[in-house]
């Protein structure tokens, strides 16, 4: 259900993050709803950042792109002012579970002192604006700093204790702290949604779905963490974007919502879904059929068992709820990655293929 584009006033949104996949798709989708509206991208461009994914809105007038840190405090600020920013849509984060095993240091670095520094910039800017009741600081945050679930247990609701198993979670669960404690010590406007895994165009090829994807096509094997039987809510990137819009003009100050698919799937059975539909959709495949390149590898350290959204809160108070189940959504995923070979094919570097050696090997 896409947030209704009732008559509001102009927004200046910053939205960090933009130029990565969460943050991009959000980007097309917050121009194509509000053309009005003036839109500064920031993006630091590391490994996950892609000035591509934005490269169709090129040249409009009311977008701005500016690459940069969200711990550049001067930056930060000359831009609040010089934009006159009244909405923030944090998404940029450092978020690949598999890296911060390897490197916490850059998880905390971004997630927590980056997310400290926009916080400080906008409270200030928020101040000299006179307190508006009208600005949002909206933060993108993640279902796994709730930790894991059994079989059986509920979905993740907005009031499940805490209990992150990773460093990636871990300093998501201090950002979300952070925010947190902003607006019940300054009462500032922020809001913070937790969601579930996101697929959909755009999407870094180390991440689950698009490695399968490009692995099939390229006739190498499709590592499955442990025995497959992980699972994850599978939520379409789009589905996202229009949640967190509904958010930021519907949403409560203070509060906190969690979005999710509704589309709970064993990690095992989504491989065998992708490996399908490519047999279906894709021609000329080396290897078909692309089950035959299933390999089990190692399960990670603190792999967590099961992740559920209890979306409730979102539906029942600000009426969204998501429309794209993941039979549509992987196949419009994979139609994507078949269409736009060009833009994924270069982000296989070195660096990329060194780091999947260390990781899978």
């Amino acid at each position: 259900m896409q947030a209704t584009n009732q008559a509001r006033s102009p927004r200046n949104i910053l939205i960090t993050g933009g130029a990565g996949f969460i943050g991009s798709n959000f980007v097309h989708h917050w121009c194509g709803q509000y053309p009005g509206d003036r839109v500064v991208v920031l993006d630091a461009l590391t490994y996950a950042g892609n000035r591509n994914n934005l490269v169709d809105l090129e040249g409009k007038a009311n977008l701005r792109f500016v690459q940069g840190d969200i711990c550049d405090r001067a930056l930060v600020d000359q831009l609040f002012q010089a934009e006159n920013i009244d909405t923030v849509a944090h998404f940029a984060a450092e978020s690949h579970v598999d890296r911060s095993i390897l490197g916490p240091g850059a998880f905390v670095q971004t997630n927590v002192v980056g997310t400290f520094t926009l916080l400080e910039a906008f409270r200030q800017h928020w101040m000299n604006r006179g307190k508006l009741e009208s600005d949002r600081f909206l933060h993108v945050s993640t279902d796994e700093v709730y930790g894991s679930l059994e079989p059986n247990d509920p979905g993740f609701s907005e009031t499940t204790p805490y209990a992150p198993n990773s460093p990636y979670s871990a300093s998501k669960a201090g950002s979300d702290h952070l925010v947190r404690a902003y607006f019940h010590t300054y009462g500032m406007p922020t809001l913070m949604t937790n969601c579930s895994n996101n697929y959909g165009p755009y999407h870094f090829p180390e991440k689950l779905i698009p490695l399968m994807c490009i692995n099939i096509l390229l006739g190498k094997a499709l590592p499955v963490y442990g025995d497959g039987q992980n699972i994850r809510d599978w939520l379409y990137v789009g589905d996202h974007c229009s949640a967190i819009d509904t958010v930021i003009h519907r949403g409560q100050p203070g509060e906190s919502y969690n979005v999710g698919g509704n589309n709970e799937v064993k990690n095992l059975d989504l491989v065998h879904t992708l490996c399908d539909l490519m047999d279906e959709l894709a021609p000329d495949l080396p290897i078909r059929p692309s089950r035959e390149l299933i390999t089990f590898v190692k399960d990670r350290p603190g792999h967590d068992r099961r992740y559920a959204i209890d979306a409730t809160k979102i539906s029942t108070e600000l009426g969204w709820t998501p429309s794209v189940t993941v039979e549509v959504g992987l196949r419009k995923t994979i139609e994507w990655y078949l269409s736009n070979k060009d833009w994924w094919e270069p982000l296989l570097s070195e660096e990329y293929k060194a780091y999947y050696q260390k990781v899978y090997a």
